[in-house]
């Protein structure tokens, strides 16, 4: 049966129009708070919304551009966690799409795989779930009578260790053919293996256009076929960071792509580091770091910039810096927030100390101390083990899946023990330094 006209064809541009469709993946609906750093309730909120915001803004693309279809190739929740609140909320945005006459197309990703509430809900009877079997289905004939078949397979489980290419059909002949899949590709560091495949693999099945999720960061693989990965439409923390969108798809009836990138999420989060090298008082340093950020929430079209903050350089602020870190960060905080919609989410403090007040210098007893504390004391064998003993503890308090970002094996827990201890016993020195030295004056 062919596909409901979209109401742009509805309105006398007639089946001459191209196919075109919004291709997202990797909503992540609802997905709990991942950063600790987000202590301000505002914030806390501003992020808690950001992927309901991003689904609103994909709908309301769909519309504006009078699309034919939405393609979200996998993972709309983010696991068992998924509450029929979020399932509702899901199911209203895709009603706006089907009063449109837009058709919505789907495939499970990992998470979604975990989450009961996939199975349970009922969506319009636009929205077309793929499952196992890869089944094309007819999305649109085009005026010169070449049809636009779409195929997608959805993997009932969270783990798929073995390419799901086997199950897909072959293309249509004389067709135009779009696959969904979510894959992880040949693989990657920061994602869980899943349905692995090549691109060569991809390129060869045949297919016009591959509609890829999985992996959290845009990348056009191939122009010829199309094979895209389009990245996540809202960063959810600072590791996600960085403008995220969706990509507008146009296809002609002889079988040209076009590809346009749209951002859509509200809140960008940014990493920004700023040199204090040459600054020598707490106003300068205010200044530095307001100018650097006034210029990087300029170039930003997102209505809210959240950005973590690093300090480097050598400054004879440093062992200041470490002993009112929380006034450094309130200050920088108050600077961010008069630039309007503008977060820090941390400060980090990577200075060392300038010329005058070099640290390890034995020309002074703190000087001597900080020189012992390195060499001696946190390389000795008795306080690394009751330091290793600790963190251990600490791990096991630790929600299970939380752990594997703090330690993957024995070798990071060593260096995440010698780290802190590290940054632990500069924090200390920092407090004897200047209570010895006095407070000085700005």
């Amino acid at each position: 049966m062919p596909a409901p006209l979209t109401r742009a064809a509805a309105a006398g541009h007639g089946p001459a129009m191209p196919f075109r469709f919004v291709h997202t993946a990797d909503l992540h609906l609802d997905s709990p708070l991942r950063s600790l750093a987000l202590r301000n309730a505002e914030l806390a909120e501003l992020v808690r919304n950001a992927t309901r915001n991003a689904l609103v803004r994909i709908i309301d693309l769909c519309l504006t551009e009078g699309v034919d279809a939405l393609l979200i190739a996998g993972d709309l929740y983010d696991g068992s966690q998924t509450s029929m609140n979020t399932a509702l909320f899901l199911a209203g945005e895709l009603r706006r799409l089907d009063e449109a006459g837009i058709r919505t197309f789907i495939i499970r990703g990992n998470h979604d795989a975990q989450s009961q509430v996939t199975r349970e809900l009922t969506l319009p009877q636009s929205v077309h779930v793929f499952s196992g079997r890869g089944k094309p289905v007819l999305a649109k004939t085009l005026e010169n009578g070449r049809a636009v078949h779409i195929h997608g397979i959805s993997f009932a489980e969270p783990h798929a260790p073995e390419s799901l290419l086997p199950h897909f059909h072959p293309p249509v002949s004389d067709a135009i053919n779009v696959g969904m899949l979510h894959t992880s590709l040949s693989g990657s560091s920061i994602h869980d293996p899943y349905a692995p495949c090549s691109v060569a693999d991809l390129e060869r099945h045949g297919f016009d256009y591959w509609a890829l999720g999985h992996i959290h960061q845009r990348r056009v693989h191939s122009q010829t076929p199309c094979i895209v990965m389009p990245g996540m439409p809202q960063g959810r923390d600072i590791n996600e960071a960085g403008v995220k969108g969706v990509t507008l798809v146009t296809i002609d009836h002889d079988g040209h792509l076009t590809l346009a990138e749209r951002a859509i999420g509200a809140a960008v989060f940014e990493r920004l580091e700023v040199d204090m090298t040459g600054i020598v008082d707490w106003r300068g340093l205010l200044e530095a770091v307001g100018n650097r950020l006034a210029r990087l929430r300029q170039g930003l079209s997102a209505d809210n910039l959240i950005v973590r903050v690093s300090l480097t350089g050598a400054t004879p602020l440093a062992w200041r810096l470490r002993r009112d870190a929380d006034l450094l960060v309130a200050e920088i905080a108050n600077v961010a927030a008069a630039l309007g919609d503008c977060w820090v989410e941390k400060v980090e403090n990577h200075c060392r100390e300038g010329k005058h007040e070099k640290i390890g210098s034995t020309a002074d007893p703190m000087g001597e101390l900080s020189v012992l504390v390195e060499k001696d004391v946190l390389s000795a064998f008795g306080f690394c083990a009751e330091m290793k003993s600790v963190a251990e503890e600490l791990l096991q308090q630790l929600p299970a899946e939380l752990r594997p970002y703090f330690a993957t094996d024995e070798g990071a827990l060593e260096r995440l023990v010698r780290d802190a201890a590290l940054a632990g016993s500069v924090d200390v020195l920092s407090h004897l330094h200047w209570r010895g030295a006095g407070e000085g004056s700005d």
